[in-house]
């Protein structure tokens, strides 16, 4: 149906911060919220030109907004090998097998999506691959990208051997022998970048749209896309936004956060600089900016790349030399993001460490202490572990949490990968959503997707159950650090919004704001809260168009 005049009642209305109203109606007008009244008022609103919605007891809210997340990486895997669906490792391997018959005229087998967790210490091997494909490269990332599997072809095709030394922000998987084992961990997996076919800009494209639809599916009506460059063979992203902006096939708003080259210096501000005002001055800012830029301070815990202030253990227990990385020297980082602040834009960091946290905090007061006040709603991204005492650093730095609540709860990468290998007492620490809350730090919410689901529903079922669904395990980090639904709900919606300077329309129900919206059946509200997880989208809705309508 075409953007109209509609009336939304007979449910609960989740307006983005607080609880529901009860027995309201939401008229929307020409694309905008016109009006919340009583369920009693609504007949006056009514012409001959709107389409009533009887929410029969669910729930409409805000759409949902993701402030982390990777569209076209996450769309050109679904067109590609992609291992997402395996449940282990034998899984994936025939996954790998029978990709590989059905594509034979492909030189490369390229895709992504397997765990870690699905591995012995979370590094398969170029056996594995082998076994199924010997007569041609593979070459498949990890599912949160920060390491890749080859087989043996690839790792040939690339000129790696016994003596390639690690690249000082990644590390080689290796053999007694010192020969690559099959596993390239973060920048060790660049190392097979100029060998490995590039994705095409059709096929790149084609991606992007492939997961608009699945995100609108999810009731996802805004996203900031946290890598604008060019990353796993597609060359250039921002070409796929412009088109679709060009074509008018970007149904929803994006904020773009240009990628910070870790080797490079300050000069790539004003080249960032220049590229945001050329977007701009296509006039669509409503649709697509890019005023962010993402740094990637960190690696991830689960292949010990991840910047701790504690060395991690060994096996046995014992204290190894390893802290992880800082990619960039914690010096230089707060001199670019002082220019990147002093600039005008946002900074969207990836900090997953407790001692990429505190970088990247100090890197923010810095700037603050430089340029004064400034609107850039800075927001640090993943936060696995904070140190005690820096959560309260947020709210005075106006630094905002994003979150990627679906990893706070015990599951085996975490159990078996991580916390064996940190020190003591570190679950404690892990995703302080709750005590991040208290401190009076903004929270917003993403999914890293295709890292994992994208579906909010399940993130807020797990930000306050901090456990899956049926899961018997204590909750990761203890009662204190679950969120109450109507926070989770906020974070998801009015919090997005806010960090990706979309507040002034989109993110609450109120007069005058968009109308993306989306409806929850069951409402999440009206169930225990182990069962939030049942609610599912019904609809979603883009400037008061049905963009998305569930079919059963």
């Amino acid at each position: 149906m075409a953007a109209g005049n509609v009336l939304f009642t007979g449910g609960a209305v989740f307006t983005g911060a607080g609880q529901p109203l009860q027995g309201c109606a939401v008229v929307v007008k020409h694309g905008r919220i016109a009006a919340v009244v009583p369920e009693a008022d609504a007949r006056a609103h009514l012409d001959a030109e709107t389409t009533i919605v009887d929410l029969d007891g669910a729930l409409l809210s805000p759409g949902f907004q993701d402030a982390h997340v990777h569209p076209i990486n996450a769309g050109v895997e679904m067109l590609l090998c992609n291992l997402t669906g395996a449940d282990d490792a034998a899984a994936a391997v025939l996954m790998v097998a029978e990709y590989a018959a059905a594509n034979p005229s492909r030189e490369w087998i390229v895709g992504g999506g397997w765990s870690m967790d699905h591995f012995p210490g979370g590094a398969p091997t170029r056996q594995a691959l082998d076994a199924v494909v010997d007569d041609r490269p593979v070459l498949l990332f990890s599912r949160d990208h920060h390491s890749a599997w080859a087989n043996s072809a690839a790792i040939r095709a690339a000129g790696i051997g016994p003596h390639t030394p690690d690249p000082a922000d990644g590390r080689i998987e290796r053999e007694p022998d010192g020969s690559p084992a099959g596993t390239f961990h973060e920048g060790a997996s660049e190392l097979f970048d100029a060998v490995r076919p590039a994705v095409d800009d059709e096929l790149a494209y084609q991606g992007l749209l492939l997961a608009q639809e699945e995100l609108l599916r999810l009731g996802i009506t805004g996203w900031q896309d946290a890598m604008i460059g060019s990353f796993a063979g597609v060359r250039e992203n921002l070409r796929s936004y412009l088109r679709a902006l060009d074509e008018g096939a970007l149904r929803v708003h994006v904020v773009g956060a240009q990628w910070w080259e870790r080797d490079r210096g300050v000069e790539q501000v004003a080249e960032m600089s220049a590229r945001r005002e050329r977007v701009a001055e296509l006039g669509r800012t409503d649709r697509f900016s890019l005023g962010t830029v993402k740094i990637m301070v960190d690696g991830v815990a689960e292949n010990q790349t991840a910047a701790m202030k504690a060395p991690y253990r060994d096996a046995h227990g014992h204290e190894t030399g390893n802290a992880g990385l800082s990619f960039i020297d914690p010096a230089r980082l707060r001199d670019y993001v002082t220019a990147l602040d002093a600039n005008g834009f946002q900074v969207h960091f990836h900090a997953l460490g407790d001692r990429a946290v505190a970088e990247a905090l100090d890197a923010v007061e810095a700037a603050a202490a430089a340029n004064g006040a400034t609107d850039g709603r800075h927001h640090l991204a993943h936060l696995q572990v904070i140190a005690e005492g820096d959560t309260a650093r947020f709210a005075p730095l106006a630094a905002v949490a994003n979150m990627q609540a679906l990893w706070a709860q015990h599951e085996r990468q975490l159990d078996e990968l991580t916390l064996p290998f940190l020190e003591d007492g570190a679950a404690d620490r892990h995703y302080p959503f709750g005590e991040l809350a208290r401190s009076g730090a903004r929270l917003a919410a993403g999914s890293d997707w295709p890292v994992s689901s994208a579906n909010p529903v399940e993130a807020i079922h797990i930000a306050v159950n901090r456990r899956s669904p049926g899961a018997d395990t204590e909750p990761l980090g203890g009662a204190g650090q679950c969120l109450d639904l109507a926070t989770a709900m906020a974070a998801y919606t009015s919090g997005s919004a806010y960090v990706s300077h979309r507040d002034h329309d989109t993110g609450r129900i109120a007069e005058g704001y968009l109308a993306n919206l989306v409806v929850l059946d069951p409402d999440p509200f009206s169930v225990p809260a182990d069962e939030i997880h049942r609610s599912s989208v019904v609809s979603t809705w883009v400037e008061g168009e049905r963009v998305y309508s569930r079919t059963s």
